[in-house]
């Protein structure tokens, strides 16, 4: 479900591995790539969701630290590991390649920090370019991924693909607001299990995604009769 809540051990649960440790998951299901990101001001790389309400940009991932390694944040972004072989960064970047020669794209889940072991389920995308990034002393990678309309993955609950005219992402600091006030239950019935963001007023009816006085947590249950009521 989209702006689904979970711990972090519910997330690597979903995704059939005891722990996560990779920002950049290229293949970790048959189906589908998984990226974490975070807009949190201690986050390691600079992720934001762009005006448009529906596209991500996503940046590389720094080499690993190790002996023999200066500071990852002062050289640039790797493309190929010391073998040869590709990177996560690799890996993405042949993927839009390929998308580009005329093939479909990639798809990524994207999870998303709120606060620490505070996850929400941002959606599955379309892996659609990157670019090259100077920062200012070293090279990076942007991915741009946008919200899939085309995406039916049925192990995860997508039995249609999202309507992008009626959907818009909520921002990372709208999320943490709305935990917080919320204490991480669903206003209706109180329940912690099953929770998501959710619009009081739907996008598609002229709701916001951009202020928390429309942003509240609710239970799958709630929601549900939640709909019945608006259809």
């Amino acid at each position: 479900m989209l702006d689904q809540i979970i711990s972090y051990l519910d997330m690597c649960r979903a995704e059939g591995s005891q722990q996560i440790q990779k920002g950049m998951n290229f293949g970790i299901n048959p189906q589908y790539s998984v990226i974490l990101m975070s807009q949190r001001s201690n986050a390691p790389y600079k992720d934001k969701i762009l005006k448009d309400g529906i596209t991500i940009e996503y940046e590389g991932h720094d080499e690993p630290k190790n002996i023999s390694t200066r500071n990852p944040k002062d050289v640039d972004q790797p493309r190929y590991n010391a073998n040869g072989k590709s990177t996560e960064n690799g890996r993405f970047i042949d993927a839009v390649i390929s998308y580009k020669n005329g093939n479909v794209p990639r798809l990524v889940k994207v999870y998303e920090k709120i606060i620490r072991g505070v996850w929400s389920l941002k959606g599955f995308f379309d892996l659609v370019d990157y670019r090259v990034k100077n920062d200012g002393k070293r090279n990076v990678f942007i991915f741009t991924l946008t919200l899939s309309g085309t995406a039916i993955v049925p192990d995860m609950g997508i039995n249609r693909p999202y309507d992008r005219n009626q959907t818009r992402l909520i921002p990372s600091t709208i999320k943490k607001k709305v935990w917080e006030r919320d204490k991480g239950h669903c206003v209706l019935c109180g329940s912690s299990t099953n929770i998501h963001f959710d619009h009081d007023l739907p996008y598609s009816k002229g709701g916001s995604s951009i202020t928390e006085r429309n942003i509240r947590i609710l239970c799958a249950d709630c929601n549900l009769k939640k709909s019945n009521k608006i259809e």
